[in-house]
């Protein structure tokens, strides 16, 4: 039998999906190698007259390059770096996640500059959760290292070159820090699950969810992603997958059979935001009030005075009306309702406002 490999959390109790997992243990094995032809590899078209970006080696301290030797010996095991005499060269430095383990990062941001924007898009976040109405189970499937499935295109890899004290290498699958590789990735996805997209399945990036009215459905839904997911050789992370709940945290949000509502962190960090000083300070405010505007009756209106505030040509000024805006956000944002979603099922009743025009 597979086992879920957190210790925190019980195993499903519904008996189909302990045979569930058990029956996909594959898809939950973690990714080594590449997976050719998949039809959406990454490309990298630069701009006219781009020229090879290099930048100086960082220094390090003596654990990051520890973490760094290993992390490159892992990388070159797994295939998915190889060697380069590539002209491109871009610098690699260390970043502190949240469990305090180091993730290796490489700067872009050169190549980037010149690279021509993919236009593709990424799904709009207030309709993928407008679908859910109706649905009573949630399930939300993780890929492991979701873009390291992806292959970089063959002429398109001495682009994506990296320096090292320990050597020069360029990537063969599609690395996190390129400009286009969200977009590259959401095409992916889309290409594998176009025929179940808002039907049953969700995808934001490497975000999978399953939904669906009753268990019995719901079953059938994770056996068909399943099944594509292993006919398409992607691999799931166990650790991070959850199966029947009828609540989970998808896209910042709480999701339930009774509607959506904000989740408590986001809340949290809105109550304690200090009061602007500057145009940045109200810039990043709004841009995290405004994720959740959709639970503020009435929201442009109440934040016009800090909408205002943002434009460069307004002169920054704190006054009382900005002051007034801020503390009723706060205050809206701690009394945020959890919101319906719409059920097109059920019977519907239209009312409309001509403002006086019309008949």
């Amino acid at each position: 039998m597979l086992s879920p490999r957190r210790t925190d959390q019980p195993r499903p109790p519904d008996p189909h999906i302990s045979h569930l997992l058990d029956k996909y243990r594959d898809v939950f094995e973690a990714p080594t190698g590449t997976v050719p032809d998949r039809p959406i590899p990454h490309g990298i078209t630069l701009e006219t007259g781009a020229v090879p970006p290099r930048g100086c080696i960082y220094r390090m301290s003596e654990e990051e390059l520890e973490v760094l030797r290993a992390q490159l010996d892992d990388l070159l095991d797994k295939g998915w770096i190889r060697p380069s005499c590539s002209p491109y060269g871009a610098p690699v430095l260390f970043v502190r996640k949240k469990n305090k383990d180091l993730r290796l990062c490489i700067d872009y941001r050169k190549l980037n500059a010149q690279t021509v924007k993919n236009a593709g898009p990424l799904p709009r976040i207030d309709d993928l959760l407008e679908r859910l109405g109706g649905a009573t189970y949630f399930s939300k499937l993780d890929l492991k290292l979701g873009y390291h499935q992806i292959e970089i295109q063959p002429q398109d890899r001495y682009k994506t070159a990296f320096k090292t004290r320990y050597g020069h290498f360029e990537w063969v699958v599609m690395p996190f820090g390129l400009t286009n590789a969200p977009v590259t990735f959401q095409a992916a996805m889309t290409t594998e699950f176009r025929d179940l997209l808002d039907r049953s399945v969700l995808i934001y990036l490497d975000d999978i969810l399953v939904y669906s009215r009753t268990l019995d459905e719901h079953i059938v839904h994770l056996h068909a992603v399943l099944d594509r997911l292993r006919l398409a050789k992607y691999n799931a992370n166990l650790d991070k997958c959850e199966f029947a709940k009828q609540e989970l945290e998808y896209l910042g949000h709480y999701v339930t059979p009774k509607g959506i509502r904000p989740l408590a962190d986001k809340i949290q960090a809105i109550v304690d935001w200090p009061e602007p000083r500057c145009t940045t300070d109200v810039h990043f405010f709004m841009g995290l009030v405004g994720y959740y505007q959709r639970f503020v009756e009435s929201y442009s209106k109440v934040a016009a005075p800090l909408s205002r505030l943002q434009s460069p040509k307004v002169p920054f000024e704190f006054d009382d009306a900005a002051r007034g805006a801020f503390t009723t956000l706060k205050a809206a944002m701690q009394a945020a309702p959890a919101l319906r979603i719409y059920d097109p099922i059920l019977p519907t009743q239209v009312t409309t406002d001509a403002s006086g025009y019309g008949r």
